[in-house]
């Protein structure tokens, strides 16, 4: 993990680096530059930042929590993250309205529990490019609005626990903006508008790769997207709701695994969110005898490919009917 978080922190930090020492005269190596942080900018928040702010990183909470630190040095925020990734998405995987990872704008649908529109059916065809604004949203307006929807929940209720957590929002986003757009800008011999389209193109790679890997996980065929009780809570055992709401991809893949911070092996992640991922494919043996021990679901696709075609015949689907 050490390795890994030094790995992806420099892909991402060198080439800003770089390019605010005004060296960088050539648009092509702007861009260059620009994809290679977006890689870095994706290894951060799949590898590194999902671990700590998980407590999985590091037994030590003070490390997780500086680890952690890294998702707001991406123009995310970690606060936002943990409470609608860890609180919500891992207790509530697939009910539509209280998972916040399936809760999205009117013209996508991603649950059959969700009110289908017209233009649904086409979006198997433009997902894709709302995929790669995912960061984008979580850069600029994401964050302010899930932090003041959490703090409608019930969350932030402590004394001006809310207004620190908009304030810190805010001035971790002014240090993001400083060194990855506006210094570039300010250094960067070359029209603004080339910069500004380079840092645009850097956060469509991050926000494909990430809503892809993430979302092939659970909206698939294979996935129940199961309704509330009456108390609106998970009919039936939460373990139980894990193996029915996600799947596997790609098992065989180490070098895919050790990139998105074993993501790919989704089912042992939202089992146990507390172990350190660099562990899941051995601990997939396990959960694969225990699956078949109480005749449990252990879906799985053998590519990362074939799940993200299988991920996209399901979005028509959902589409259709």
């Amino acid at each position: 993990m050490v390795i890994k978080t030094v790995f992806m922190l420099a892909i991402f930090c060198v080439p800003f680096a770089i390019i605010n020492t005004g060296v960088v005269t050539s648009s092509w190596l702007l861009f260059a530059l620009y994809i290679t942080s977006g890689f870095g900018m994706a290894g951060i928040g799949m590898s590194v930042a999902h671990d700590a702010i998980h407590g999985a990183y590091s037994k030590n909470s003070k490390t997780n929590t500086l680890i952690g630190y890294s998702l707001n040095m991406i123009g995310a925020n970690a606060r936002v993250w943990k409470i609608q990734h860890n609180v919500l998405h891992h207790t509530y995987t697939n009910i539509e309205h209280a998972d916040d990872d399936i809760n999205a704008p009117f013209f996508l649908r991603f649950s059959p529990n969700a009110k289908k529109y017209w233009t649904h059916k086409f979006q198997h065809i433009y997902i894709w490019f709302f995929y790669g604004l995912a960061t984008i949203s979580w850069i600029t307006t994401k964050d302010f609005v899930r932090i003041n929807r959490y703090h409608k929940m019930g969350f932030l209720i402590e004394k001006n626990e809310f207004r620190n957590a908009v304030i810190s929002i805010a001035a971790w986003k002014v240090f993001y903006y400083s060194f990855a757009l506006i210094m570039p800008i300010i250094m960067v011999d070359l029209p603004w508008w080339h910069v500004l389209l380079a840092f645009l193109c850097m956060h469509f790679l991050t926000g494909l790769l990430i809503s892809v890997v993430f979302q092939v996980a659970h909206i698939m065929p294979s996935s129940e997207f199961p309704l509330p009780n009456e108390n609106g809570l998970i009919a039936g055992d939460w373990s139980t709701h894990q193996f029915a709401t996600t799947a596997n991809y790609a098992p065989k893949s180490t070098i895919l695994s050790w990139l998105i911070g074993g993501l790919n092996y989704q089912i042992e992640h939202h089992l146990l969110p507390g172990i350190c991922h660099v562990h899941y494919k051995e601990l997939s043996k396990i959960v694969i005898e225990t699956a078949k021990e109480y005749n449990l679901p252990y879906n799985t696709n053998q590519t990362f490919l074939k799940a993200i075609r299988v991920h996209s015949k399901m979005l028509k689907q959902l589409g259709n009917n």
